[in-house]
């Protein structure tokens, strides 16, 4: 396994995961906050809102499409994806997908987006004018797939659902190859996260020490991953109360690290 920052693989067995962002729904900064986390200099203390991009099989699969989704596709020079993954239907999970309109313009065609059908139900709501009979002209082109807790595949890739709870909402995590991700979990039962298993990366959401009523804290996450033993573990979904990126890092028992935006992985 190899952190890269720079490189693109064009071999079809290498998976590599791509952290477009790291933050909790509101981001770090948070906008008018000066405690030292929001205002330090560090890069890695930089935190748009959660979303990662996994490369498999030649395939380049985006998990969530957050607020920050343009601001994240162009920081990493991406111009192409071939499928979206919801994990739930809240804003900072996909208040960006009015902006598949350039990849819809770059592939010709809307792109396949897979989500639960309460997911759908929420973007009809939230997106009207891509779903109404007389379109706007350039209004983003959706093309929806409704999944379950059942193994799919996306345009070529083998995605498995992981079933968690988001506080009582019931959402998805997903694993593709060796690369599991689940972000916004308070609780995963035993059963589920055995679907993780052997995972060479393990993603799992923490927001703070403290515990969280919708969110695990790092207690919590710390625990989660230990029960999962994959090769590495990396927390995501940091808000500025978990503190600097450096802090947490150097607080983290061994094979669990802190990720940051612009991370990349080969596995």
């Amino acid at each position: 396994m190899k952190i890269s920052y720079l490189y693109k693989s064009k071999e079809s067995n290498m998976s590599i995961i791509t952290f477009l962002g790291t933050g909790t729904s509101q981001g770090v900064p948070i906008i008018g906050c000066k405690c030292r986390v929001c205002t330090s200099s560090d890069p890695k203390d930089k935190r748009l809102r959660s979303s990662v991009l996994i490369e498999q099989d030649g395939k380049r699969i985006l998990i969530d499409a957050g607020p920050d989704f343009r601001q994240q596709l162009l920081r990493e020079n991406i111009d192409n994806l071939d499928a979206i993954l919801l994990t739930h239907e809240h804003k900072d999970h996909t208040g960006g997908l009015d902006d598949v309109r350039a990849i819809n313009y770059l592939k010709g065609k809307a792109l396949p987006i897979y989500c639960e059908e309460r997911v759908r139900e929420s973007l009809e709501r939230e997106y009207a004018y891509a779903f109404c009979e007389e379109k706007y002209p350039g209004v983003p082109e959706f093309d929806i797939r409704t999944i379950g807790n059942s193994p799919f595949n996306a345009q070529g890739v083998k995605v498995q659902p992981i079933r968690i709870l988001h506080y009582k909402l019931p959402i998805l995590g997903f694993r593709i190859g060796d690369i599991s991700y689940i972000t916004d979990a308070s609780y995963i039962s035993t059963e589920e996260l055995e679907k993780t298993t052997n995972s060479k990366i393990l993603v799992l959401n923490t927001i703070r020490r403290e515990p969280h009523i919708s969110h695990f804290s790092l207690e919590q996450a710390i625990t989660t991953a230990r029960s999962a033993s994959p090769g590495i573990c990396y927390l995501t979904h940091l808000s500025h109360q978990i503190g600097t990126h450096k802090e947490l890092e150097a607080s983290l028992p061994q094979g669990i690290h802190a990720s940051y935006d612009g991370l990349r992985i080969e596995v």
